[in-house]
């Protein structure tokens, strides 16, 4: 038995020495490197937890046992030239790139220099503008579809660049990732899905989160996607397989989808305390798996280091640690006089609005769009036109973009997957990188879908980035009742998004604004939200000249319509003819109404609307859009807080009943909008008041 078991431990040794040393692939020094920063990284979490304890920040979430995965992936990208888009477990990822660990303590610390946000996010939002790291946010998958917008816009300009973007595997369960998916195996997009699997989203198992508990499976149904699933603690497996995977990418084969199982050694973050959903048994097994550890033994027991050199480098790190901490206290935290900045873009709109008087044809709000979309193709080579039905003769339900392709190309007017999180989301990342994505939501209704993308990416990219980053897309969305649509096809959404600092809101009345005000959108250094009133696409009263190309309408500029002397109407969409006939027949009982159309709802045009009320002293404030909380209580509550010295009457509103949508029967849609009888008796009420 002794002789046996000696010749089993020679054929072993034989065997362990016939394998080929990690030498014959990496050089001393490049494992040192990989080394540094896999300390760094988790150093940096210790630091920081320390200074956590000490009061001087208050959130913490880490990166410790992800490192090995994070790095062999980083290193096969390039900082400044390739795009990144790093979810908050990412430093390790970020270190390789190019990240300083100056930067990590100055964004803990919420330092003025901090170059991710400022102060202006929690610790962990990476942001890098010379490392092309897009300014990431806390909802987890947004980034997915912004990441494959940027891969579009890589594989338009075909220099090679490729992008990377990260999250947890229980971010997975987001429909984000699988529209992200469809899209990037679909186009065969130069990206990089990478899923650090460490078994939890916060406290939640992956075996309740996600079907055969792998997301490397869910992936199977994307015809075109290359997957690896991967151990992502062995550092020397890792690189193998992302050296192959981007490779791949970057020859063109198509998006890769790296799952790499990981653990996670902390906490979720610091709000949380996993030893209540995991066992001591369970977590002493993860600490068996630490990257670092494995690392370590591969590379002493090839002595490659000893341990005394590891031991030198760990402490090297952890001066510069200390070091560039102490530094970063001793840094400005951001000016209180700042807080307001980057809301909207510093940049003037070099553009003479309404120069001339327009003369052209009398032109239908829908063909004076089409035009304005086309002129601005001309323009901009890259703006980009998509969303639902754009493409071809069709050109979107309403006609819009009838024709544009035919004349600028399919591959800047072209249909999107049906799917509102993407179309806004892939423009985002489009116009993070010059694009100008011109996109179509097609009805105001089905708008919500995208709600996050709008409201916390796209509204606030350049604010929570100190004006790093910004986006400028323009978002097209029919909207509005007076033709039966009924429920779904018939909602004003314009109060939901004036409540979006960052988001400019315009919506035009007629064919002339109507051009004039999206050329100036188009030409916009800030998201807008374009609203078209569906009922006025084609109506005569809304049919005026058309401008020429070099007109245009500015933003938060009112427009008096009708000069008047004893009442104001404030107004905007359909509702400015609906009060342009009422002034006309209350001007046959010897009442002048003046009537002021808004145009552009965020911002508004708060100087008009005071010069009105102290001319008439009796103002009604009219939209089509239900009336509690629609857009006019804010309108009212101006009026109230800063013109109630002028008035004569209490302010007074119209719009439509309280119900929750449009219904479709002739009468009840009647019964339930603003009408021209409604806006007359209104009128009628104050003027007798």
């Amino acid at each position: 038995m002794t002789d046996e078991k000696t010749e089993r431990r020679k054929k072993s040794t034989t065997k362990k020495s016939q394998q080929p040393s990690i030498l014959e692939s990496f050089t001393k020094e490049e494992l040192a490197q990989v080394y540094r920063l896999m300390v760094t990284a988790r150093q940096i979490d210790s630091k920081l937890l320390t200074m956590l304890k000490q009061g001087k920040a208050s959130f913490h979430i880490g990166v410790s046992g992800h490192e090995a995965a994070q790095i062999a992936v980083a290193q096969n990208m390039r900082g400044g030239v390739d795009w990144s888009y790093p979810y908050y477990r990412n430093l390790a990822y970020c270190l390789t790139l190019g990240f300083r660990i100056e930067d990590a303590m100055l964004d803990f610390l919420f330092r003025e220099e901090a170059p991710s946000t400022a102060g202006r996010q929690m610790y962990a939002h990476w942001g890098h503008k010379e490392l092309r790291i897009v300014s990431q946010s806390s909802p987890t998958g947004t980034q997915f579809l912004q990441a494959v917008g940027t891969a579009i816009g890589c594989k338009r300009e075909g220099k090679g660049e490729i992008v990377y973007v990260s999250a947890g595997e229980g971010t997975t369960s987001q429909g984000d990732f699988h529209e992200a998916l469809n899209w990037a195996s679909r186009e065969k997009l130069p990206i990089v899905f990478m899923i650090e699997d460490n078994g939890y989203a916060i406290s939640v198992p992956i075996r309740e989160q996600t079907a055969g508990e792998s997301v490397y499976k869910l992936g199977a149904g994307y015809e075109g996607l290359i997957r690896y699933n991967v151990d992502g603690t062995d550092y020397f497996e890792m690189k193998r397989i992302a050296d192959e995977a981007i490779s791949k990418v970057r020859n063109g084969e198509g998006a890769v989808l790296i799952n790499a199982k990981v653990v996670r050694l902390l906490p979720h973050s610091s709000s949380d305390d996993h030893t209540k959903y995991r066992s001591e048994e369970e977590l002493a097994e993860d600490r068996k798996r630490d990257c670092i550890l494995r690392f370590e033994a591969r590379v002493v027991a090839e002595q490659v280091f000893s341990q005394e050199e590891l031991d030198a480098i760990k402490a090297d790190a952890k001066q510069k640690i200390d070091e560039a901490a102490t530094w970063a206290e001793s840094r400005p935290v951001p000016k209180v006089e700042t807080v307001m900045k980057h809301v909207y873009s510093d940049e003037p709109l070099n553009l003479a609005f309404e120069a001339s008087t327009p003369s052209g044809a009398p032109i239908v709000m829908v063909d004076a769009i089409n035009h304005a979309l086309d002129e601005e193709l001309a323009h901009n080579p890259k703006m980009l036109i998509y969303g639902e039905d754009v493409a071809g003769g069709k050109g979107g339900v309403f006609t819009a973009t009838r024709n544009l392709t035919a004349k600028h190309g399919a591959d800047r007017v072209f249909n999107s997957p049906l799917a509102e999180s993407s179309i806004v989301g892939t423009a985002i990342g489009l116009a993070v990188m010059g694009f100008k994505p011109v996109v179509e939501i097609q009805f105001g209704d089905y708008i919500f879908p995208a709600m996050m993308q709008i409201r916390n990416e796209l509204a606030m990219m350049r604010y929570r980035s100190n004006g790093k980053w910004k986006c400028p897309v323009v978002i097209r969305v029919p909207v509005g009742g007076y033709i039966h649509g009924a429920h779904y096809h018939s909602q004003n959404i314009e109060a939901f998004f004036a409540h979006i600092p960052g988001l400019i809101v315009l919506f035009p009345s007629n064919a002339t604004d109507a051009k004039g005000l999206l050329k100036t959108a188009c030409r916009a250094d800030d998201p807008v939200l374009f609203l078209e009133h569906k009922y006025l696409y084609r109506q005569a009263f809304a049919k005026t000249p058309e401008p020429d190309e070099n007109y245009f309408t500015p933003i938060g500029k009112a427009k008096v319509v009708r000069e008047g002397r004893d009442l104001s109407v404030i107004t905007y969409g359909a509702l400015v003819q609906r009060a342009l006939e009422a002034a006309r027949k209350l001007e046959q009982e010897g009442i002048s109404v003046e009537v002021i159309d808004l145009r552009s709802i965020l911002p508004y045009d708060k100087d008009a609307i005071v010069k009105s009320v102290k001319k008439t002293s009796k103002v009604l404030v009219a939209h089509e859009d239900m009336l509690t909380q629609g857009f006019g209580a804010e309108i009212a509550a101006f009026i109230a807080e800063t013109c109630f010295q002028y008035l004569d009457a209490p302010v007074k509103r119209l719009g439509a009943l309280d119900v929750a949508a449009v219904p479709y029967a002739d009468n009840l849609e009647d019964a339930v909008l603003p009408n021209d009888k409604k806006m007359y008796d209104a009128l009628k009420e104050l003027a007798n008041f």
